[in-house]
């Protein structure tokens, strides 16, 4: 066994993760982070989601270490990759010119740029990075948090780290359980909430689906998986408001929940004037393979590409079956939400209607050099929803929703430590309900949501902060998980400068001020520009 101390201890690379030690880094802090997989950036990398945003991203609503990010991302295209000279000139490329996002891209090109931002503080030695490597106990004295036991999961020795704060990252907040720290899973009870949206009984067990996501090009020839072994059993699964079976291109409409039929073309022409990228008007996804398209031929040279590449992050592999927190059958569920998706690739692959009247794309190619990984699925399943901290600020949907409020205007809170927009869009749950959209209006983060109530030194870093059931659904997107991981950062080194705990900072008014003009001072917005058009 290993030991280690640091200053900060991050648990969980994700997009909250890699911020919160970009923030400790650059105040001077050492920190330890570990990761459970390959690659780190969480949903952009591993789980190979491109990113979710608002329509004001270029403009404002991030903070500037995501924005360095997402420049990143686009410098890397443009020094590596044969671009069209208009491409290489676009301000605002996006390399696949998916609809679901201004910065379609491919998940590798994130990990670099990663990499690169981190690669300095590797190189003096203070930061220290442990992958694969998973938490599995802790040791608590009081309400403090002295140390992590992190588990090595290709078989190499534990590790024992000790830090004066832990930052809990993981996907699904798994230090809560370890460390003793109050927390919600699943749906609080609108008894409990007040939320119009809640449902009228608390069911810990009903959380959001996952979905383990696979990139795929077209070429010429036969590259039809072979068939799997519960093919059939995917083949009848019809969930009761579906309107259709899983393995078709059918699904609920998240705004009217009647069942709409989706378009897939296969290497479509582009016409980018249609792409709006603005999910207040437009979810982008009724075609499946612009959606969420992550290589579009057109941004390159001709010939570059043989095939647009995409992502598939789509309704139709919504696992809902079963929620994998909290649970002995975690692994079963995970296993079986990779299986649907492996039975909907051979469903396209065999026996999807053409548009020609035919059955199936034999030549859809998985793409696992994309993917880094041997079957051309994501390294992780894509996890909406986490384990959520007793917080002492909990964000409610009467702070957000514009229906309940009566107006679009930003959703303020005093302690704000960071800002964010999406709608509040929960997908079908394990508890068997429908989507859950309600119109939301541009929101601010409090700081009192990233504190749990009683832990000492323990701080959310991703979504696992204070939201319920329903404002996780807004909460949860990549700017926001940034954000609320950067702003972690920073106030684990607040403290550790000042000899504070985070509820000192949160209990008073003249801390909370100072807090927010070094965040300020970081390139962290904290309040929504004052404009016309929310």
């Amino acid at each position: 066994m290993t030991a280690l101390t640091t200053d900060v201890v991050v648990v969980g690379g994700g997009l909250g993760g890699v911020a919160a030690v970009l923030a400790s880094l650059r105040r001077g802090l050492r920190v330890v982070l570990s990761d459970p997989h390959p690659w780190l950036g969480g949903q952009l990398t591993a789980q190979a989601v491109p990113p979710d945003e608002h329509a004001w991203v270029e403009q404002f609503g991030v903070t500037a270490s995501y924005r360095a990010l997402r420049t990143g991302i686009r410098d890397y295209y443009r020094a590596h990759y044969p671009l069209t000279e208009a491409a290489r000139r676009d301000p605002h490329l996006n390399p696949g010119l998916g609809r679901v996002s201004r910065l379609c891209h491919e998940p590798r090109v994130a990990v670099a740029v990663i990499e690169q931002l981190l690669a300095p503080y590797r190189s003096t030695g203070r930061l220290v990075v442990l992958q694969p490597y998973a938490p599995v106990a802790a040791d608590v004295a009081g309400d403090t948090v002295r140390s992590v036991t992190l588990a090595a999961l290709d078989g190499g020795e534990e590790v024992v780290v000790e830090g004066r704060f832990v930052l809990d990252a993981t996907e699904t907040g798994d230090l809560l359980p370890l460390t003793g720290t109050a927390y919600v899973v699943g749906a609080e009870s609108r008894a409990q909430t007040g939320e119009p949206s809640a449902p009228e009984f608390a069911d810990p067990e009903n959380v959001q689906s996952v979905s383990w996501c696979f990139v795929f090009d077209h070429v010429d020839g036969d590259h039809t998986i072979e068939r799997p072994d519960d093919y059939d059993y995917w083949r009848s699964v019809e969930p009761e408001f579906w309107g259709a079976p899983l393995l078709s291109f059918t699904a609920p409409n998240p705004r009217t929940l009647q069942p709409e039929t989706r378009t897939f073309q296969v290497n479509p022409a582009v016409d980018e004037a249609w792409i709006s990228n603005d999910p207040r008007s437009d979810a982008g996804s009724m075609d499946l393979w612009e959606f969420r398209r992550i290589a579009a031929r057109k941004t390159f040279v001709p010939g570059a590409y043989e095939s647009d590449i995409v992502l598939a992050n789509w309704p139709m592999l919504d696992y809902l079956d079963g929620s994998i927190i909290d649970t002995d059958k975690a692994d079963l569920h995970l296993d079986r939400a990779k299986r649907l998706s492996r039975a909907y690739v051979y469903w396209l692959q065999t026996e999807a209607p053409r548009p020609d009247g035919g059955r199936g794309w034999p030549g859809l190619r998985l793409r696992g050099d994309v993917t880094g990984t041997d079957d051309g699925f994501a390294q992780a399943p894509y996890i909406r929803e986490s384990r959520r901290i007793r917080a002492r600020t909990t964000v409610v949907e009467q702070d957000v929703s514009v229906a309940v409020r009566g107006h679009g205007r930003p959703a303020t809170f005093p302690d704000s430590v960071g800002v964010g927009m999406y709608r509040i869009d929960l997908h079908p749950s394990t508890g068997g309900d429908n989507y859950i959209d309600v119109e939301c209006a541009p929101f601010e983060i409090p700081l009192g949501a990233l504190i749990p109530q009683r832990t000492a030194n323990l701080l959310a870093a991703a979504k696992n902060i204070g939201t319920t059931h329903i404002t996780n659904g807004a909460y949860r997107l990549h700017p926001v998980e940034w954000n609320v991981g950067e702003s972690a950062g920073e106030l684990a080194a607040f403290c550790l400068g000042e000899s504070l705990l985070p509820r000192d900072v949160h209990e008073d008014d003249a801390l909370v001020r100072r807090f927010q003009a070094r965040l300020a001072e970081a390139g962290i917005e904290i309040h929504w520009p004052e404009i016309v058009g929310y």
